[in-house]
C-alpha cells in the first residue's frame, strides 16, 4: 500500500477494516458520488481520474434517527464500536446476500447491500465509525494513564499492540481529531451569519486546511446537524451554454432552488473590497465629456486639406496633434470611444490629423457618410443607460492604456482624458492566422488540398513528438489537450495559414491608387490579397501591390507599423463595404515568383456598382416606427442568425457553381442584412426584391431525417458543420469507448466519446401557472391536470411519481395511484452536427460537389487523430512517484505547491464574481426586458469584467504556474505525486509546457516532422520559415526537401 494513503487510512481509522493483503477496489468506493476519504485515497492510488460529485438532499435527524444512525445513552460512541464490530463479524463470516433482483453479492459489496446503503454511504458510514472509535481509543488511553499504568499495561487491557497506544497518547493525535471539530464550529458559525456559503473547490486553500478535513466537516454538520449541502451550476455569462460547478452549505430546511438566487451565496472569505468599489473605478472610471464646440463633422460630400470626402472616411476620428487630453499616448492609431456634452459619443479609428485641417477652437473631426443637413445627434450615438458601460463596448483597463489621467498645464490638477480605447496599436496581431473555409471553400481544389494537408501534417507531428514523452502524466494532460484540438479541427474546417498571412486594421489613405496597398509589414512590390469576412466570393478579394513609399501613409500609420494597412475608399467599397472604425482585412502574399500560391479573385460584380444598402432600404423614423415608401416595416432583432443564414446560402451557391448574376443577388441580400439592424434597414423587402426564397428552392434542397425534401437551411458540409444539433443532456465526463470495456460500443469508433445521460434527463411536462396559483401537468392523453401545490390532499395525490421499467429502462410519470399517466419530456442541450457524426461524408450534400469532399476526409483525419490519442492516453501508464526524488527536489517541491497553492485560491474568487456578474446581469435585464442579444452579451462582459476585479480573481493568463528549468527537472525524476501533477498541469501555459516538453533535441526529423516539412514548402514556406517552426536547423530543412536525408 501507498505510504501516503496507508497514513490517511489510519488517520481516519478506515485501515482497521481493510485487509492490506485483498484488492481494493477503488472504483466501487466511489460510486456515483464521492466519498471525500475514498477521493483523497483513490487519488494516491492514482485511480480518480475524475469524480462527480452527488450529494444526499437530506438525511434525517442525525443520532436520532436517519440513515445515519449515531449513538445514544451513556455513551454516544457506542455506535461505532457496534458499527465496526458488526462488520468484522460479517467479513469473517463470509457473509453473502441475495437482493429482490435474485443477484448474490459477496465481499463489501454484500455487507453495505444488505444495510440498503450505497458503496458512498457505507465508506461514510465506516469512516465516521473509525472516527468515533479513535476518540475513544485516545480519551481511554489517557484515562489509564492518569491512574498511572504504563504503555505496556495499557494496551494489554485496551486489546492492542504498545506503540499503537504510545500513537494515542501522543498530543498531536487527539489535536488532529480536534481540528476537525474545529472547523466544524467555523463552518457552523460562517453558515449561520451567512445563510449559504460556497465550499467548492479552493475553498481549503483560504481556510488554510486539507480538502480532506473540510470535507470530513461538511459531512459532519449534513449529518450531524441537517445542514444541506447542495452542487448546482453557475452559468458563465461570457460562455453561452458552459457554467462553473458550485458546492454551497445551507441552513437547516433550505430548499436547493435557493443556491441559485446568487446574490445571497457568500464566499467564506469576504473578497468584495469594503472601498465603496474604489477598486474597480482605478480599472474604469466614468468617462468625461468634449464639448460639441470643439467638434467639426465632415460631412460625406464635405473636403478635407487633402481633397478626400468625409464618406471615402467614414469612421475616422481626426485628434488635433499636441491637445493633453486628446491623447493617443505613443500610438499613431486607436479604435476609441469619446463621449459628446454627456449625451451622445463618437465612434471611431482615431487619428492624428494634419494641424492645418482644424479651424479654430476645433480639435476633433469626425468623418462620415452621413448627409450635408443631418442633424449632430444622427450623426453620433446617443450613449447607454448602464453606467458601467455608457457606450454599449468595453473599454480597456486603464491599467492597459483604456483611459488616462493627466496633469492640467494650466490648473496643475489631475484630470481624466477625454479618449477611450477599446483597441490600440499593436492589439491586432491577436487574431488567428488560420484559413476559414468561408475563404478557402471558394479557392481553388488544388489550394484547398494542399492547405487542408499541411493542417493535418501539423497535427500528425505534433502527435509524434507527445507520444515519445516520457513522463506518463504530462503525456496524458498534452494528449487529452490535443484530442480536444483535434475535435474543434474537424468542426471548425480551419485550414493552415499561407505564409505571411495576417489581419491588419485598415485605415484610408486616399493619395493610394487603386491598385495600391500601404503595408509596412511586407516588402515593396510584394502583391497582397485582401479578404474581409463576412466573405461573399472572389469578386470581393482586391489583390494590390505594397508601396510602402507613400507620405501619407507614412505619416498616418508610420514606417514600423505591425498590424495596420493603408488602402484608399475605393478598395474598402470591393471589400464588402468596409469602414474605417475599426473593420479588420486578412493580408495574404500571393503570386509568388515560384507560382506556389495564387489566390483566385475576378473584378467586382457590375450587379454591385453603385449599390448603396443605407440608400436603397434606409427608411424615415416616426414615433419610434420606421417607414418607406409609405408603408411601416419591421427593424431587425437577430442580426447573428440572419447573417448566418444568408451566409450560409451563398457558400452552397459558389459550391454549385452559381452564375454572378444570382450570386450578386445572394450578396446585394446580404449587404442590407448585415447593417439593418444598425441602421434600421428594411431587410425583409430586400428579401423580397433579390427572391431569395428561389435561390434557396434551387441551392438548398435538401433530405431531412425522415427522408423528405426540404427547401433552405444549410445543404452542404461547409455550412453544416458547425450548424446546431440537439442531443439528450448529458451529465460528467466522457468515456472513450475501449473495446476491453464493458461500456464498450461496437457501433463507434474506438476512441470516440462516450456520454453518459444526465440523472434528470426525464421530467414530467409540467410548469407553475402564476395567474392562477396551479401547477399543470400534461397527460399522456392530451388532458391537462390543475392543482394547488398547497392542498395537501391534491398534492399528495397529483404530484409527479417517477417510475422506471428495470428491463427496458424507460421512465415514466404517474399520480400517486397510478393511474393517470403524464407526458414525459427530455432534457437537450446544444452541440454541433460535425461534432455528433462519426463520418464527415454524412453532411455531405446529395450532389457531393468535390470542395465537400476534401473537407469532409480533412473532418475524418481530424476525427480519428483524435481518437487515436485518446486511446493512446488509456494505454498510458501512471508516474513512479519517488520519495528519494522528493528529498533530493524539495525545494523545488515546495515551490510548485506554493504556486499551486496561489492559482487555486482564485477558484472560489471567480465563482464570486460569476455570481455577482449573474446577479447584476439579471437586475439589468429586469430593467430593460427588451434588451438585445448584443447589448446582452456586451453587458455581460463588463459584469464579469467588474466582477472579478471586486472580488481579486484574476485571469487564467495571470495565474498559470512558471515553472523553472529546476522545477521541471524535479518533474521528471517523479519528485511530484499524479495527483499534485495534474492540478499544477491544469494552471499551466499549454504553450509553454509543450515547449519544455518536447523540444527538439535530435537533428534528424521524424517521417512526420518530414512530412510536415514538405508539406510546408509546398505551401510557399521558405527554408527559413520552416526551420523556425519546426525547429531544425536550415541545413536539415534544406537535406530533407532535396530528398538527401531520407533512407
Amino acid at each position: 500500500m501507498n505510504p501516503v494513503a496507508e497514513e490517511i487510512l489510519s488517520y481516519l481509522g478506515v485501515a482497521d477494516t481493510i485487509n492490506p493483503m485483498e484488492s481494493i477496489d477503488i472504483s466501487e468506493m466511489l460510486h456515483s458520488s464521492s466519498n471525500p476519504v475514498a477521493e483523497e485515497i483513490a487519488s494516491y492510488f492514482g485511480m480518480a481520474e475524475t469524480v462527480e460529485e452527488e450529494y444526499l438532499e437530506h438525511y434525517g435527524m442525525p443520532r436520532r434517527s436517519g440513515r445515519y444512525p449515531y449513538g445514544s445513552g451513556d455513551n454516544p460512541y457506542q455506535h461505532g464500536r457496534d458499527f465496526l464490530g458488526r462488520i468484522a463479524d460479517m467479513k469473517k463470516e463470509g457473509f453473502t446476500y441475495t437482493d429482490e433482483d435474485g443477484v448474490t453479492w459477496t465481499g463489501e459489496k454484500a455487507i453495505y447491500k444488505s444495510m440498503g446503503l450505497t458503496s458512498t454511504e457505507y465508506r461514510r458510514q465506516v469512516s465516521w465509525a473509525n472516527y468515533e472509535k479513535r476518540l475513544i481509543d485516545v480519551r481511554t488511553a489517557k484515562s489509564l494513564k492518569e491512574d498511572g499504568l504504563g504503555a505496556t499495561e495499557i494496551g494489554r487491557k485496551m486489546g492492542i499492540p504498545e506503540s499503537t497506544v504510545r500513537s494515542l497518547l501522543n498530543p498531536k493525535s487527539e489535536d488532529k481529531m480536534n481540528q476537525v471539530m474545529e472547523t466544524v464550529d467555523f463552518l457552523r458559525d460562517q453558515v449561520i451569519e451567512k445563510g449559504m456559503i460556497d465550499v467548492g473547490a479552493g475553498v481549503e486553500y483560504d481556510l488554510g486546511i486539507s480538502r480532506t478535513r473540510l470535507d470530513t466537516a461538511l459531512d459532519y454538520l449534513q449529518k450531524a446537524e441537517d445542514c444541506p449541502v447542495y452542487g448546482g451550476g453557475i452559468p458563465q455569462p461570457t460562455n453561452s451554454g458552459q457554467q462553473t460547478n458550485q458546492k454551497v452549505l445551507c441552513l437547516p430546511g433550505t430548499k436547493k432552488s435557493e443556491i441559485y438566487d446568487y446574490d445571497r451565496v457568500k464566499s467564506v472569505t469576504d473578497y468584495v473590497s469594503d472601498d465603496g468599489g474604489d477598486t474597480y473605478r482605478k480599472k474604469f472610471t466614468y468617462p468625461e465629456s468634449l464639448d460639441s464646440k470643439r467638434l467639426q463633422i465632415r460631412y460625406a460630400e464635405d473636403k478635407g486639406i487633402d481633397g478626400a470626402r468625409g464618406i471615402d472616411k467614414d469612421g475616422i476620428i481626426e485628434l488635433r496633434p499636441g491637445v493633453q487630453d486628446l491623447s493617443l499616448g505613443e500610438s499613431r492609431y486607436s479604435q476609441v470611444r469619446i463621449m459628446v456634452d454627456g449625451t451622445h459619443y463618437l465612434k471611431g479609428m482615431a487619428v492624428y490629423g494634419d494641424p492645418k485641417s482644424f479651424p479654430d477652437g476645433v480639435d476633433v473631426i469626425f468623418n462620415t457618410n452621413k448627409k450635408t443637413g443631418t442633424p449632430q445627434s444622427k450623426v453620433l450615438k446617443e450613449i447607454k443607460k448602464d453606467p458601467d458601460n455608457p457606450f454599449g463596448s468595453l473599454i480597456k483597463d486603464a491599467d492597459q492604456g483604456g483611459q488616462y489621467w493627466y496633469t492640467d498645464a494650466k490648473t496643475g490638477k489631475k484630470k481624466l482624458g477625454l479618449i477611450n480605447k477599446r483597441a490600440d496599436e499593436g492589439d491586432w496581431t491577436e487574431w488567428a492566422d488560420a484559413l476559414p473555409s468561408q475563404f478557402l471553400g471558394k479557392q481553388s481544389i488544388s489550394m484547398a488540398k494542399k492547405q487542408l494537408g499541411l493542417a493535418k501534417a501539423d497535427k500528425v507531428a505534433e502527435f509524434d513528438e507527445i507520444c515519445k514523452l516520457d513522463n506518463p502524466t504530462i503525456k496524458k494532460h498534452m494528449l487529452e489537450k490535443f484530442a480536444d484540438g483535434c475535435d474543434s479541427a474537424a468542426v471548425h474546417l480551419k485550414a493552415a495559414a499561407l505564409p505571411g498571412q495576417k489581419y491588419h486594421v485598415i485605415i484610408p489613405v486616399n493619395t493610394l491608387k487603386d491598385n495600391e496597398i500601404y503595408a509596412p509589414g511586407y516588402e515593396p512590390g510584394t502583391k497582397l490579397a485582401l479578404i474581409r469576412y463576412p466573405h461573399g466570393g472572389t469578386f470581393e478579394i482586391p489583390i494590390l501591390t505594397v508601396n510602402n513609399r507613400n507620405k501619407l501613409g507614412k505619416e498616418i500609420i508610420g514606417t514600423k507599423s505591425i498590424d495596420a494597412v493603408g488602402i484608399n475608399h475605393k478598395i474598402a467599397d470591393q471589400l464588402s463595404g468596409a469602414d474605417f472604425d475599426g473593420d479588420t482585412v486578412m493580408c495574404i502574399p500571393t503570386h509568388d515568383a515560384g507560382g506556389k500560391v495564387k489566390i483566385n479573385n475576378k473584378p467586382p460584380l457590375k450587379q454591385l456598382e453603385g449599390f448603396d444598402p443605407k440608400v436603397a432600404y434606409g427608411g424615415t423614423e416616426k414615433n419610434g416606427k420606421y417607414y418607406r415608401n409609405g408603408h411601416e416595416y419591421p427593424i431587425m432583432k437577430d442580426t447573428q442568425k440572419q447573417m448566418g443564414v444568408i451566409s450560409n446560402l451563398i457558400t452552397d451557391m459558389t459550391l454549385a457553381g452559381a452564375s454572378d448574376a444570382k450570386l450578386a443577388r445572394a450578396v446585394k441580400h446580404s449587404m442590407v442584412v448585415i447593417d439593418a439592424e444598425k441602421h434600421k434597414l428594411d431587410y425583409k423587402q430586400s428579401e423580397v426584391d433579390n427572391d431569395i426564397a428561389s435561390l434557396k428552392k434551387e441551392f438548398q434542397r435538401g433530405v431531412d431525417k425522415n427522408g423528405n425534401t426540404k427547401i433552405g437551411g444549410a445543404s452542404t458540409l461547409l455550412s453544416k458543420a458547425k450548424g446546431q444539433h440537439t442531443v439528450d443532456k448529458r451529465q460528467g465526463s466522457y468515456k472513450t469507448n475501449l473495446p476491453d470495456k464493458e461500456y464498450y460500443d461496437p457501433t463507434k469508433p474506438v476512441g470516440s466519446k462516450l456520454w453518459k445521460p444526465a440523472d434528470d434527463l426525464y421530467y414530467p411536462a409540467r410548469k407553475f401557472n402564476k395567474k392562477t396559483g396551479t401547477i399543470d401537468i400534461k397527460t399522456t392523453d392530451g388532458k391537462t391536470i390543475s392543482f394547488d401545490p398547497k392542498d395537501k390532499a391534491a398534492y399528495k395525490k397529483y404530484n409527479p411519481v417517477r417510475k422506471t421499467n428495470k428491463e427496458t429502462g424507460e421512465v415514466t410519470y404517474t399520480d400517486s395511484t397510478g393511474k393517470i399517466s403524464y407526458k414525459v419530456k427530455t432534457r437537450t442541450q446544444k452541440s454541433t452536427n460535425m461534432a455528433e457524426t462519426d463520418n464527415a461524408y454524412s453532411l455531405v450534400s446529395p450532389s457531393r460537389h468535390p470542395m465537400e469532399l476534401v473537407y469532409a476526409e480533412y473532418a475524418n483525419d481530424m476525427k480519428a487523430l483524435g481518437n487515436r490519442a485518446r486511446v493512446e492516453i488509456a494505454n498510458t501508464g501512471k508516474i513512479a512517484y519517488s520519495k528519494e526524488a522528493k528529498q533530493k527536489y524539495q525545494n523545488e517541491v515546495t515551490s510548485l505547491e506554493n504556486k499551486l497553492t496561489n492559482a487555486l485560491k482564485n477558484t472560489p474568487k471567480e465563482r464570486q464574481a460569476l455570481r455577482l456578474a449573474n446577479a447584476e446581469i439579471a437586475e439589468k435585464k429586469k430593467a430593460d426586458p427588451n434588451m438585445k442579444k448584443e447589448d446582452l452579451k456586451k453587458t455581460s462582459q463588463r459584469a464579469v469584467s467588474k466582477a472579478r476585479q471586486e472580488v481579486g480573481s484574476v485571469t487564467r493568463r495571470d495565474r498559470n504556474i512558471d515553472i523553472t528549468d529546476r522545477e521541471w527537472e524535479a518533474i521528471q525524476a517523479g519528485a511530484i505525486s499524479e495527483t499534485k501533477l495534474k492540478q499544477i498541469l491544469n494552471n499551466t501555459d499549454i504553450d509553454k509546457l509543450r515547449e519544455r516538453a518536447t523540444p527538439r533535441l535530435t537533428s534528424s526529423p521524424s517521417s512526420a516532422q518530414i512530412a510536415r516539412i514538405k508539406a510546408m514548402s509546398s505551401s510557399n514556406y521558405t527554408i527559413a520559415e520552416i526551420a523556425k517552426k519546426t525547429g531544425f536547423s536550415t541545413s536539415t530543412v534544406s537535406k530533407y526537401l532535396k530528398g538527401k536525408g531520407v533512407n
